[in-house]
């Protein structure tokens, strides 16, 4: 199946929330190798991020990712994903075969730029509620994500720039998500990106996963 090598490189807008969850409630997603960082006793950060990839991007698609945590290994900090749906069938084999990532495919409703829903067949995933941006600034940002293929714990840096804005939004899961048990409940902070430019290089080899 085609899809282009990495890095990969796109273009479009984004809404990432961000809530505090249980460390038990996520503990049995995220490999033992790794260590939950604790942003509050008993807490960690978890995300929702939604996205579209349009003009000027390697491939074109949508995006929803769940990351239930931030986490450590060997002083390198990044977060986990554990669920993550596109709507290009290239985009799922890259994210695969690449990355390691559990990518699924899934079909993805945008309403008028302020509303999103993502069904998986007949299973709605979630739906996300949000505002226009009103205060916004530009900015440039480093991340990086952990993800395993095979016996290989990988991790890879994302390189992001953007106008940012925070904006209220209301996240709604549903009890048939796969991802309802996580406990996200209502997102503490909302950002939204627009004219975002991302870039997504290949992952390195950090470790070895247990047997």
């Amino acid at each position: 199946m085609p899809y282009p090598q990495a890095p990969w490189t796109l273009q479009g807008y984004a809404i990432q929330t961000l809530h505090l969850v249980n460390v038990d409630q996520v503990r049995p997603l995220i490999p033992l190798e790794l260590e939950i960082i604790s942003v509050w006793p008993g807490k960690t950060l978890a995300s929702v991020y939604l996205s579209h990839y349009g003009s000027g991007s390697v491939l074109e698609y949508s995006e929803l990712i769940v990351a239930p945590s931030v986490v450590n290994y060997q002083r390198k900090i990044g977060g986990w994903v554990s669920h993550i749906y596109v709507d290009n069938v290239d985009s799922v084999a890259g994210g695969r075969e690449i990355w390691g990532l559990p990518k699924e495919l899934a079909e993805f409703t945008w309403e008028q730029e302020k509303f999103v829903t993502v069904h998986q067949e007949n299973r709605k995933l979630c739906s996300l509620n949000y505002n226009q941006q009103s205060l916004a600034w530009r900015q440039w940002l480093t991340a990086s994500a952990f993800s395993a293929k095979g016996g290989d714990l990988l991790i890879f840096p994302a390189e992001f720039e953007s106008v940012l804005g925070l904006i209220s939004s209301k996240l709604e899961i549903p009890p048939e998500s796969p991802f309802f048990g996580i406990g996200l409940g209502q997102p503490w902070l909302t950002v939204r990106c627009e004219q975002m430019s991302l870039r997504i290089d290949a992952p390195k080899v950090v470790g070895q996963m247990a047997i």
